[in-house]
């Protein structure tokens, strides 16, 4: 089947799915850019993305790819034949004309897979993690993990984009209506304090993501990435903060450059210590300690003085 027909049948499907391309490309944890170029035809979906896009579109790979036999219907079947290559003779089935009903985990396979290596990740350390772990928390076997995601370095890239993604999110919740650009920095540095159990266990994988930035170029360039996104989110708030006066007239970019670089190195102390702010002794390296350290440093470098 020619590239232009793939694209089209993916086409359908998105637009089956009532969202945006950029949704959907989160949906199936890719790179935008490499959605809409595969669908523009200057690159060939993979045949584990067409996989994913199958699964949550609950349609066929086979009709994806213009057979006469559809794949399987349930990944996980394919996966135990032989790592997701397997066919069925089942009819070729359109987005308008879905599976049957089968148990789906919440948000499909390829999420689940990416948020149980995410857990488990922060909990062992990526390198201490092996396929057959993340099968057996997904109920799934290890031919169904390879069915979505063929090497590990194809599910650490998904892992590290869900992990960014989910951090974008959580902060454009958190900050939706806040006005007032004093309450918005606040707000940001309450959300990278890590207080809570899903804090300190997000903040694990992100040091684990920092060791292998350095060594791989994929998640190198998706660490360079989130930086720049972060550094950018903080430096508008700033920026922002000194156009309503709140602020000193200051380098919005280099006081965000400054501020998200104190946050990861008193993280990095934070999470050295045990849980709910006990420091074994050595003052100032609990959770709390870090939130008065930031938000002191807010106060003294950027917080315009007020008028008698």
């Amino acid at each position: 089947m020619q590239q232009d027909e793939v694209a089209a049948r993916v086409r359908q499907v998105i637009d089956a799915a009532g969202v945006s391309a950029r949704e959907f490309a989160r949906r199936i944890v890719i790179d935008p850019s490499k959605l809409s170029r595969s669908l523009n035809g200057t690159r060939r979906f993979t045949a584990a993305e067409l996989a994913r896009i199958a699964d949550i579109g609950a349609v066929d790979v086979g009709w994806l790819l213009g057979s006469t036999a559809g794949a399987a219907a349930d990944p996980d079947a394919a996966g135990r034949t032989a790592a997701g290559a397997a066919v069925t003779a089942s009819p070729v089935r359109s987005p308008s004309a879905p599976r049957p009903p089968v148990p789906s985990p919440e948000g499909g396979r390829p999420l689940q897979i990416v948020r149980e290596t995410v857990r488990l990740i922060a909990e062992r350390g990526f390198h201490a993690v092996r396929v057959a772990d993340i099968a057996a928390a997904c109920h799934t076997s290890t031919a169904a993990i390879h069915y979505h995601f063929p090497g590990r370095d194809e599910l650490l890239e998904a892992a590290v984009r869900w992990c960014m993604d989910e951090d974008t999110r959580r902060r454009t919740d958190a900050t939706a209506g806040t006005r007032h650009a004093g309450d918005e920095l606040r707000l940001l540095i309450e959300l990278q304090t890590p207080r809570t159990e899903q804090q300190r266990r997000q903040w694990c994988v992100w040091l684990d993501l920092w060791a292998e930035a350095a060594r791989s170029t994929t998640v190198g360039r998706l660490h360079g990435e989130y930086y720049r996104q972060w550094r950018g989110t903080v430096a508008d708030v700033i920026r922002r903060g000194v156009e309503q006066g709140v602020f000193r007239p200051v380098d919005a970019d280099g006081a965000a450059l400054a501020l998200t670089a104190l946050i990861d190195g008193l993280a990095s102390q934070v999470l050295a210590t045990e849980p709910g702010g006990r420091d074994d002794g050595v003052p100032g390296t609990g959770a709390q300690a870090m939130h008065d350290a930031l938000t002191a440093h807010v106060d003294a470098c950027l917080t315009a003085p007020t008028a008698d």
